[in-house]
């Protein structure tokens, strides 16, 4: 089947010439999915860099380094336990041991999110940074994985959305016969391009780098309502099926309300909240007044 002739009948995913392993050598072979993580850091911290150019940048390019390796332990920890507790118990307490095999997939971006949160707070506290205003410039950085990561799970027809008559319906090795969303591209575009551009947009054009909690507020809040949106298309996980059904919404709809609802707390705090150094100047200023 042609991806033209096919077009109206869905589009097989055999025909795109996908594969899961980008290389095999003996025992040993690279996935996409893992390659995604790696070059989402890199682009993570090629950003952070180059956002450390801004003179009043929170964090200097040495801190960026470091603070690479930090973020990338919280968010592989945090998506994997946040994962393993939310999403599939079951295989895990019966083989503990599988919890480490992170080749064979199974993140959560809401455990990532925490664990890079919790890795920050530590490695600021330990470096007496400001917390909230490098977690700013973190959040900003953060589309570069969300993007590649859903690529990757297109590229292993996984997490595949519900079934649809749409022309670029996708027929999934696993998700029977009939075209499915491709609910990973949507959110790939959401998550990635169009989030980076609002944080952009918000960073370069408002008073956000002067307000810590804005920024993180911006991204919490436009992943949680993009995330909630493409659920709506997408096929819950096979375990937790009767859970949504049950509930009304996906395990992810319902971990991004919070996360929703603390976006704007932050937003709205932030708008109330002047830059430290804003606030030192001030306090100095008044002083020669007097």
């Amino acid at each position: 089947m042609t991806l033209i002739s096919g077009a109206s009948h869905g589009i097989a995913f055999s025909s795109l010439g996908l594969d899961p392993i980008l290389l095999k050598i003996g025992p040993f072979s690279l996935r996409w999915y893992s390659l995604a993580y790696l070059a989402g850091i890199l682009c993570g911290w090629l950003y952070l860099t180059y956002l450390t150019r801004d003179p009043d940048a929170p964090l200097k390019q040495g801190d960026a380094d470091e603070l690479v390796a930090w973020a990338t332990l919280g968010v592989i920890v945090g998506g994997r336990l946040a994962y393993v507790l939310f999403y599939d118990p079951a295989p895990y307490l019966a083989d503990p041991i599988s919890i480490f095999a992170l080749w064979h997939g199974g993140m959560s971006f809401h455990g990532g999110a925490f664990g890079v949160g919790l890795a920050i707070f530590l490695y600021c506290r330990s470096r007496k940074l400001n917390w909230l205003r490098v977690l700013d410039y973190v959040a900003m950085c953060a589309p570069f994985g969300l993007m590649l990561g859903r690529i990757a799970n297109f590229i292993n027809g996984e997490l595949w959305g519900r079934l649809t008559s749409l022309p670029w319906g996708i027929i999934f090795p696993d998700g029977g016969p009939l075209p499915r969303h491709p609910s990973q591209l949507y959110e790939a575009l959401l998550e990635g391009p169009v989030l980076f551009l609002i944080l952009w947009v918000v960073y370069r054009y408002t008073s956000a780098r002067s307000r810590p909690g804005v920024l993180t507020g911006t991204f919490a809040l436009g992943y949680g309502i993009m995330r909630f949106l493409v659920e709506f298309v997408r096929e819950p996980d096979q375990q937790l099926i009767g859970f949504a059904a049950a509930s009304g919404l996906h395990m992810g709809q319902w971990l991004c309300i919070p996360m929703i609802l603390g976006g704007v707390a932050l937003i709205v705090s932030g708008m109330n909240r002047k830059h430290p150094k804003s606030v030192l100047k001030a306090s100095m200023n008044s002083e020669v007044i007097d």
